[in-house]
């Protein structure tokens, strides 16, 4: 799958330069091609191309623009994120931990519903599997594996890729992911058109992996799902790849696929054909994303809660979900908090505070003149405390 960061820029792309992330629909435009834009930001995006340490020193600029209204910018987390970290909606970043399974699905769980009774023959191998009795499984699976049983083979290759209980061979591996896909096991054709596109351990096969990606998805694999959408979006940019996608997207997002939320809310609030109650929804993929730990999908339903996008404004829920995705190192959230520190949005005013943050966020090397007016209009022992601060943070 791709990076939070990838996946970002994949979307924007196709969306033409929309501007999700700002305004408010009463005041969107559209383009030409059916893309709904968001109006100019008033506070402008930072510029990330001038990198450097801040230090005390004297004021010697103004800064202007609407501190209700934050912009997303242009720049996206530079650090790492782990993949199903657990954010949480505390006060303070330093409060952070873990929110339950049930919210970290997106939603409370429904009743379970009565199991049905189970009539097909027990497969052993899958039962030794999931006992960690790999060796055992081996043993079960093989000669199946051999006879053309596709679930078999991808249990084979499954065991074979990680090096469970055997010696770890890629190639075997990739030889048994084939020979199941070619009998049709939705995860074995998924796994398949992945090796197939980048062309290691089989020979790189676009066509091919393609075919088997959209076979896989068409099957109900979630991550074929997603990865097809994002082929779809790719081979062809703006609306037509868009409204192609969205089904996959949809389907990927049902799921539980956290990118594939994150997607689809972009794409309901961006593309204008999408019927209502499915715009109605844009807000609810995106907090489902957040909730999945996705920093970006935090990062941005923090911003449409503070500017009141896709759904009523809520300063205090907008900083609690941009403190969560500042304090995991998401450098954009990291400038945007500071101005609500500056301007008592959904939390207290604090100064030093919002200049730790914007500390953070120059170093990383986002430029935001307003905010650099606002450091240093600081006293100097402000700016010393806003520094400390910041290298704690570094070092933490």
């Amino acid at each position: 799958m791709r990076s939070n960061s990838s996946l970002h820029r994949l979307i924007l792309a196709a969306l033409a330069g929309a501007c999700l992330a700002v305004g408010t629909p009463a005041s969107a435009q559209e383009s030409e091609d059916g893309i709904a834009i968001g109006e100019q930001p008033a506070i402008l995006p930072a510029d990330p191309s001038d990198a450097g340490e801040i230090e005390r020193g004297a004021r010697d600029s103004s800064s202007t623009g609407d501190a209700n209204k934050l912009d997303r910018g242009d720049l996206d987390s530079t650090l790492p994120v782990t993949k199903g970290a657990k954010p949480t909606a505390g006060d303070k970043p330093d409060e952070l931990q873990g929110i339950n399974i049930y919210l970290r699905m997106g939603a409370p769980l429904p009743d379970v519903p009565a199991e049905k009774a189970y009539e097909g023959k027990p497969d052993d191998a899958y039962g030794a599997f999931q006992r960690g009795l790999f060796l055992t499984a081996v043993d079960k699976a093989l000669p199946r594996a051999q006879l053309g049983d596709p679930a078999a083979q991808t249990l084979l290759a499954e065991i074979m890729s990680r090096g469970l209980g055997v010696k770890r061979d890629l190639k075997g591996a990739a030889f048994w992911y084939g020979q199941a896909a070619q009998g049709g096991d939705p995860a074995a054709m998924f796994k398949y058109a992945l090796l197939l596109m980048e062309g290691r351990e089989v020979p790189q096969d676009k066509a091919k992996a393609d075919d088997y990606m959209r076979r896989a998805a068409d099957a109900g694999n979630a991550s074929a799902q997603f990865n097809w959408a994002q082929i779809l979006v790719a081979g062809t940019p703006g609306v037509r790849g868009l409204t192609a996608a969205m089904p996959y997207y949809e389907k990927a997002a049902e799921q539980g696929v956290a990118d594939a939320q994150y997607a689809l809310a972009q794409v309901y609030s961006a593309l204008k054909d999408v019927p209502d109650e499915k715009k109605s929804r844009a807000r609810e993929w995106m907090m489902r994303a957040a909730r999945a730990g996705f920093d970006t999908a935090q990062l941005d339903i923090g911003l449409w809660l503070v500017n009141g996008y896709n759904g009523p404004r809520d300063y205090e829920a907008g900083y609690r979900w941009l403190s969560i995705a500042a304090a995991r190192g998401n450098v954009v959230a990291q400038n945007r908090i500071a101005h609500l520190y500056i301007n008592a949005l959904g939390t207290k005013p604090d100064p030093v505070e919002a200049a730790k943050w914007y500390v953070l966020s120059r170093r990383a090397g986002l430029k935001d003149p307003g905010l650099e007016d606002f450091y240093l209009g600081l006293n100097e022992e402000q700016q010393k405390q806003a520094i400390d601060l910041a290298n704690r943070f570094r070092r933490t």
